[in-house]
């Protein structure tokens, strides 16, 4: 499903919501955006029935080619000098928010001739730390991903160590989680003190939890 038709959907959730409670407050607290939001879907529902629920272009639907003149070309120059932006970014933004239609080649020109220099795309220091735990075992990452049909990889990696595990089933099932659980237990070279999972029901299922239990995990 694309984007759009998701908040389509959703949009038609919220007013059948509100038909059911019959208050724009109850309604718009039930799901959690504002009543100044909500009323305005109404409004464009009641007024273009479902078509009204599709996002809105803020492109104009009419753009007229501009001629370069003085004036516009001290508004590009007031626009790169307060935003720092390329040629592409200031032709968009003339487009959207003042209905000016100009080439980003059109607006280099400017640039150019005003011998204004190009923008200088600087790489921030990484400040990236590399994530880990203390002790070996003390937290274990466990997933699951579907390879093709009847083929799912189970998936174990230490948080300490960086070690893995790495198994195939035909089903992801809780058999295959169990059965799983165990290759872990006798690959690693430490014990497991906990586990981390989504919140698939492979993983979340009581048989799983007891086998958990029963290894003090």
């Amino acid at each position: 499903m694309k984007a759009e038709d998701r908040k389509v959907r959703t949009r038609a959730n919220w007013l059948k919501i509100y038909k059911e409670l019959n208050s724009i407050t109850k309604a718009s607290r039930k799901i959690g955006i504002s009543r100044s939001t909500l009323y305005r879907w109404i409004l464009r529902f009641n007024s273009e029935g479902d078509f009204g629920l599709s996002d809105k272009s803020e492109r104009p639907k009419k753009l007229v080619n501009q001629k370069v003149d003085s004036f516009l070309e001290n508004e590009i120059l007031e626009i790169r000098k307060k935003k720092n932006w390329g040629p592409q970014r200031i032709s968009t933004f003339l487009i959207r928010k003042l209905s000016i239609k100009l080439s980003p080649m059109t607006v280099w020109r400017v640039l150019s001739k005003h011998q204004v220099k190009p923008v200088l795309k600087r790489r921030k220091r990484s400040d990236f730390k590399r994530y880990s735990k203390l002790i070996p075992g003390e937290r274990v990452q466990l997933d699951v991903t579907k390879l093709k049909y009847m083929v799912y990889q189970f998936t174990a990696i230490d948080d300490c160590t960086r070690l893995k595990v790495i198994r195939v089933y035909p089903n992801k099932k809780t058999n295959s989680s169990i059965h799983f659980l165990g290759e872990i237990l006798d690959a690693l070279p430490f014990p497991v003190q906990r586990i981390q999972t989504d919140w698939g029901t492979e993983f979340f299922n009581s048989a799983f939890q007891e086998e958990l239990h029963d290894h003090f995990i």
